[in-house]
């Protein structure tokens, strides 16, 4: 019998939701009727455009408790993570800033830049759980940062932090907390205001919106300097026309993602349970067991058993998996998250990562574990004859 291809990467993207799809159509000329004004226009085309463009801005904004003209839409969280970090530093004298030791590169790499710019880069260390190291969180602190960024949600392991009580301890040392919470949104609650943090990172295609669409949600009392100057567009923090199609697609995929956060959570976390009680059985180092975590993300490695090889084999046998991060796949080298969390550079090069979804079902998870029982049979079986 065979099988559908089964994917597990659902941290790295997720397909397009079908109601989703449909309410882009018309502003790709796909559907009628069909909709392609400039949203700069002061004819009707353009005001239809302007008016999906707030509708979907008050749908984002509604979903992470934020008022709408604190959305401010870009081309996806890389660009609102490089706005946020530059766009600050910009209006400030050289300082501390400090991010956690696990940030995703397009929050670490933006940090360095700065840091040649002439700002102190402090990387906050984290414990074996990848959570902040609390010792080295009040150094930080000690050094007034003027900024500081903290991913909500770790991409990789799932773990979480406490970005509230993070964010509230950064405010009274005068700084300014930025959180990438791209990772977060649709699997857990995800809050503004509760979280007290000055800026927020947002990404469509993680919650079943479109590739190439974005948000820094950010607190209007804070100063930018737009890293893309032009026509004055979004609060003249991101000039440029807007992507109509893919901000109308972003604003529906949050809304649709928090209508169904709670069900899919209990329903995820269940089979991710599930996943790591096979894991454990066959012997594998579950690496996102923390207390606090996503409900729907596995990372694990086998000893003596290379990640990648894992990776290749399951996708032979028609699942898809990652080895970590889909943005620094192509670098050879170990997880930066699972080093920073003492990981044995050779365990960590084993790291495989599962990250389950709304189309994943139960039967698909237990073929998922037999598959993998019998793929780490076999190259436990080539490792021994290669002895």
């Amino acid at each position: 019998m065979s099988f559908a291809p089964v994917y597990l990467d659902w941290n790295a993207t997720t397909p397009l939701a079908p109601e989703v799809r449909d309410a882009m159509l018309p502003w790709l000329g796909a559907a009628q009727p069909a909709r392609f004004g400039n949203a700069s226009s002061r004819h009707e085309y353009g005001r239809q455009a302007r008016a999906a463009i707030d509708e979907a801005r008050a749908r984002v904004a509604a979903a992470v408790g934020a008022h709408a003209t604190e959305v401010v839409f870009t081309s996806g969280g890389s660009e609102a993570n490089n706005l946020f970090l530059k766009g600050a530093a910009a209006c400030l004298k050289p300082g501390t800033l400090a991010i956690s030791a696990i940030e995703h590169p397009c929050v670490r790499e933006p940090a360095r830049q700065l840091r040649r710019a002439g700002w102190a880069l402090h990387e906050i260390a984290v414990d074996a759980d990848g959570r902040i190291d609390v010792a080295d969180w009040q150094r930080v602190l000690e050094a007034r940062p003027k900024l500081v960024s903290v991913m909500l949600a770790n991409n990789e392991t799932g773990v979480l932090q406490d970005v509230a009580t993070l964010a509230s301890e950064a405010r009274k040392a005068g700084a300014w907390l930025h959180t990438d919470a791209v990772q977060a949104l649709g699997k857990i609650e995800v809050d503004f205001r509760s979280l007290g943090v000055q800026a927020m990172t947002l990404s469509a295609h993680k919650l079943g919106g479109p590739l190439g669409a974005g948000a820094l949600v950010l607190d209007k009392r804070v100063e930018l300097s737009p890293l893309i100057a032009g026509g004055g567009q979004e609060r003249g923090l991101r000039s440029g026309t807007e992507n109509v199609a893919a901000i109308v697609g972003f604003g529906l995929a949050c809304e649709r993602a928090v209508a169904h956060r709670a069900a899919e959570a209990s329903r995820l976390s269940a089979m991710r349970d599930g996943i790591e009680a096979a894991l454990s059985a066959l012997g594998a180092v579950v690496f996102s067991r923390a207390a606090i975590r996503l409900p729907n993300t596995v990372f694990f490695a086998f000893d003596a058993i290379d990640g990648e090889t894992l990776v290749g084999k399951l996708d032979r046998a028609g699942f898809a998996c990652a080895s970590g991060s889909a943005c620094s796949s192509a670098q050879p080298e170990p997880s930066h998250t699972l080093l920073a969390m003492g990981v044995d550079p050779t365990v960590a090069r084993g790291a495989v990562r599962v990250s389950l979804g709304r189309d994943t079902t139960a039967e698909e998870v237990e073929r998922f574990v037999a598959t993998l029982s019998h793929v780490v049979r076999d190259l436990r079986n080539l490792a021994s004859v290669a002895l």
